[in-house]
């Protein structure tokens, strides 16, 4: 195992899979947000609110 670390310097491989682990985290995270049973910022019934505030006015009085 310890001829391996010769051929790669390990810092880098460490800084690599530092950014690689912390991306893959971001993605799976902004995944999940975008669905509705998984999305723990605005709650599973977000898309069911929205539609009840978008009622129309009432009709203007001439």
């Amino acid at each position: 195992m310890w001829r391996i670390w010769l051929l790669f310097d390990p810092r880098r491989i460490l800084v690599a899979m530092s950014i690689f682990l912390f991306s893959l985290a971001i993605l799976i995270h902004f995944i999940l947000l975008s669905t509705d049973r998984f999305n723990w910022i605005e709650g599973p019934s977000a898309g069911r609110m929205t539609a009840a505030q978008m009622a129309p006015l009432p009709a203007a009085k001439p």
